[in-house]
């Protein structure tokens, strides 16, 4: 940073302050115009199968899929057919599908098929099948909730979704107040005043809040950039204040001046923290190249919410500062950790031994971070919440049901019959319903009322419903699915579509599956290009890619060896973020010994680089790995919760690796450095320390 620019900074700081102040203000009002989005099917490819399908229905059919249900006790066939009227008759609820519609049950239900009978009604308990008008779930919910009692059940993606809604705003806040003082905790712990942790979270929280106001532009964000987005953004760039104040702090000491130590520091401090938002900036932009766009939609936030940052501590944190500099003199106090002068000495004596437990780690980690029992969707509500145990109770009775609703071209009845026929002898499917099976093949669609016909018949296609016991993902139920299009596949070449949650996790399935090959390559090669830009070699990139890298295979293979799930879209945010983020640290260290490197021998550098860098690197792994850690805590929602665990123990890991691995690597491949890295004017001298290591 030029220092004219600099002193242009510092001669205006009140009007800059009163500016992002101002920014503050409207971008926090501007947030809460940002509407959240907690369907995960809104963020498929235009061209997914399951996306192409759903507005074919939705311009031919008025309705939807039943993807909710309820259970109602105790009830007689006709008490069920009323509780089915008064269901209907709520503003939002759709397709309330139940036993009526499978069965004439006018006749003796002992003479009907006993599964059929036993999908709907069982030892007196009916079991109704409906849709809910999106983007109301938690008002319809709520009215339902209010008709069943606390003695009935109710379950389905709908109530996932209010559910979501609900808890996201109290979570969120329950996040906060865990998180907050915790960093604060640890800047204390990491700075020398009582102020200064203060200035850091003003910097950054400020920056947070304008990027929460841009999306304002955007219109809404998905719930995953709303849970993780605002704590991550902080939790990676706190580190842009801290090397500013630290800086200023250092020239202090050496000019009497406050404001041109503050120009000193900022000209000084820049290069390191725009090679450091570099890494981070360029890593998320990544996942706004994923086709599932939940993933670039907070790739964005967070490329916004870097850019954001590394502005708000190079303009408005320097004056800040300088307004209430005095403030950080009369707040001093002594350091609360010792200095960390033998931790170096013993990082080279296992230099041994880390390289070969990593050596040793590596492969089998990369090769079961891939393997682990992978889950695609929300899932299942914890079962101490009123829709985790009424799922419970559902499936308890009636087990498993999972629509699936299948369009085929109309006009070929016999074909549309045996078609269903075929469809009802597949395992795992529970029941069909159709025109030709419920009101009968042989009467002629146009002599009915429409009101009878419009759920199976639209002007152009046949709509057909299916229900089937499997869970809504998993192997049986996408080997159900591929079993579905094969079978629908033999009567009709084309022109067939599927719709269902199911089949969206289906099709989610596969476009997180091509996105993670090409977004971790794409990462990585952004990443590199950063590290060679500023390192100006070919072989640092590699050596510190290799570290992280292998931080991110140990993390990701955890849940394969405790043999746990892992929400796959949390394992494919994390390959990036855990990159993205954590490399700083080595970068941090690598700098350092570069610099010390050219003064003396390479066992020496190296101490003296961990001895003097494991603090600050301590400090930002400890910031990072308490945001996960609480995100992992406090939220209900498996994707976010997954992605918090992963961070936080990806950022013990990669501090780990940095301290450890990443030393012995620099020990082991000096020469190599020296060689493949330009202007690298290493010491050649022999290593004063070697002997006494």
């Amino acid at each position: 940073m030029k220092i004219n620019i600099a002193a242009r900074i510092i001669k205006h700081k009140k009007a800059i302050a009163i500016i992002f102040m101002l920014l503050t203000v409207i971008s926090a009002l501007a947030s809460l115009t940002v509407s959240v989005n907690y369907d995960m099917k809104d963020y498929l490819p235009e061209e997914a199968q399951s996306t192409i399908a759903m507005e074919v229905m939705e311009e031919e059919f008025e309705g939807n899929v039943p993807t909710n249900r309820v259970m109602i006790n105790d009830v007689t066939i006709q008490e069920a057919l009323a509780f089915k009227e008064k269901l209907a008759a709520i503003d939002g609820v759709s397709d309330v599908t139940w036993l009526d519609d499978a069965i004439d049950i006018k006749a003796p239900l002992e003479m009907a098929n006993e599964e059929d009978v036993e999908s709907y009604y069982k030892d007196g308990k009916a079991l109704f099948s409906f849709s809910i008008r999106e983007g109301e779930e938690v008002e319809i919910t709520d009215a339902i909730y209010d008709l069943i009692g606390e003695e009935n059940a109710m379950a389905g993606e709908s109530l996932n979704t209010a559910t979501q809604q609900k808890m996201a705003g109290t979570e969120s806040m329950y996040a906060a107040a865990l998180l907050v003082p915790i960093i604060i905790l640890i800047l204390v712990l990491s700075t020398n005043s009582w102020i200064e942790p203060v200035f850091f979270l003003t910097a950054i929280g400020v920056s947070v809040l304008i990027n929460m106001g841009s999306n304002a532009f955007l219109g809404e964000v998905s719930f995953v950039t709303q849970s993780v987005a605002p704590i991550l953004q902080l939790a990676v760039s706190l580190d842009y204040a801290i090397f500013l104040l630290h800086s200023f702090a250092y020239y202090r000491k050496q000019v009497a001046d406050p404001h041109e130590a503050m120009e000193l520091a900022m000209k000084k401090s820049f290069s390191a923290i725009a090679a450091s938002a570099s890494t981070t900036f360029f890593g998320f932009i990544a996942l706004s190249f994923m086709n599932f766009e939940i993933g670039s939609d907070l790739g964005i936030n967070l490329v916004k919410g870097i850019l954001f940052s590394f502005i708000s501590v190079m303009v408005f944190l320097p004056a800040l500062t300088l307004m209430f500099y005095k403030w950080i003199d009369k707040t001093q106090h002594k350091p609360f950790v010792p200095d960390f002068k033998k931790v170096g000495s013993r990082v080279v004596k296992f230099r041994i031994p880390s390289l070969l437990l990593v050596l040793l780690l590596i492969v089998p980690a990369f090769l079961a971070q891939s393997q682990t029992d992978f889950t695609y969707g929300i899932g299942d509500q914890p079962e101490n919440t009123r829709a985790g145990s009424d799922i419970m109770k559902i499936r308890e009775h009636f087990g498993e049901s999972t629509p699936m609703v299948v369009l085929v071209p109309r006009g070929d009845i016999a074909k549309e019959e045996e078609l269903v026929q075929d469809l009802a002898s597949i395992d795992h499917v529970s029941s069909v319903l159709a025109y030709v099976n419920t009101v009968g093949a042989a009467i002629p669609p146009e002599y009915l009322d429409s009101s009878i016909t419009e759920q199976f018949y639209s002007e152009n296609y046949s709509r057909i419903i299916l229900q089937t016991n499997t869970k809504t993902e998993g192997e049986k139920a996408f080997a159900l699915i591929e079993q579905v299009q094969q079978t629908a596949g033999n009567y009709y070449s084309d022109d067939v579509y599927y719709v269902g949650e199911s089949v969206t996790l289906y099709d989610i399935k596969n476009t997180v599956q091509k996105d993670n090959s090409f977004v971790n390559m794409l990462t990585i090669i952004t990443v590199a290009f950063v590290l060679f830009v500023t390192f100006r070699s070919i072989s640092i990139p590699l050596v510190l890619l290799l570290t992280i890298q292998s931080a991110v295979w140990i993390n990701l293979s955890v849940p394969y060896f405790t043999d746990t799930s892992l929400v796959y879209v949390g394992y494919l945010l994390i390959s990036i973020i855990q990159l993205a983020a954590t490399v700083d640290y080595a970068i941090l260290l690598t700098d350092a010994y570069k610099d010390y490197r050219k003064e003396m021998g390479v066992f020496q550098a190296v101490k003296k680089t961990v001895d003097e860098k494991i603090f600050a690197i301590a400090i930002s792994a400890s910031i990072l790995s308490s945001v996960g850690f609480i995100l992992w805590i406090t939220s209900s929602n498996p994707i976010v919760s997954s992605i918090g665990l992963l961070l936080g123990r990806g950022a013990l890991l990669s501090f780990i690796m940095v301290v450890f691995f990443l030393p012995a690597l620099l020990l082991v491949f000096d020469k190599w450095i020296r060689k493949t890295t330009w202007k690298a004017n290493f010491y050649r001298g022999a290593s004063k320390s070697r002997d006494t290591e």
